[in-house]
């Protein structure tokens, strides 16, 4: 008896999720984080910043990534448990390739049991810190605990009035000085 009802429990749970589906396309745009320095950046879909994703608590999220940037990129989503799927859960040439330019992957995320707020980045060449990331938030299946008024999301990022590689060229650069010496 116990067994069927864990069963049906399972059933439920599973035909409540739903698969959420989003199409990026990884490119190149313009724009002053900080208010001050125009600069190029990463974004997705024209954007910078793009919008969070929010899901629900087992649902699975499947993003449909392009790349449209001249070098190659890939994301992580940044807290999730990557179990069965530990190919999502490094930086390209560890755990998986990274997308090629002009080329497209498919990303599917199960959320599972967790809920709460993490975050999807890039994972290749430290892209995040030229814009490469977004909030992901999994909404829980039960009622929220109550006692506030309402919920914010607020991030923070680093954020340097060069691209990413323009600064390590410049480290890289240092490095070679200092060898020589």
């Amino acid at each position: 008896m116990i067994r069927w009802l864990f069963v049906f429990a399972v059933i439920v749970f599973n035909s409540l999720a739903a698969r959420v589906e989003l199409d990026w396309d990884v490119g190149y745009v313009f724009g002053a984080r900080d208010g001050f320095t125009f600069r190029r950046a990463i974004g997705v879909n024209g954007e910078l910043p793009f919008p969070p994703v929010h899901v629900t608590q087992g649902d699975t999220l499947v993003i449909n990534v392009h790349n449209s940037l001249d070098v190659p990129t890939s994301i992580h989503a940044h807290g999730l448990l990557n179990n069965g799927t530990n190919y999502y859960d490094g930086p390209d040439m560890v755990t998986q390739c990274g997308i090629p330019p002009g080329e497209s992957f498919t990303y599917i995320l199960e959320t599972g049991e967790q809920f709460g707020t993490f975050w999807i980045h890039g994972h290749t060449r430290h892209q995040e810190a030229d814009g490469f990331y977004t909030p992901l938030i999994i909404h829980s299946r039960k009622q929220p605990v109550v006692g506030y008024d309402e919920e914010l999301l607020m991030t923070f990022e680093d954020w340097f009035t060069t691209e990413f590689a323009v600064r390590q060229a410049y480290i890289d650069s240092l490095e070679d000085i200092r060898t020589l010496t």
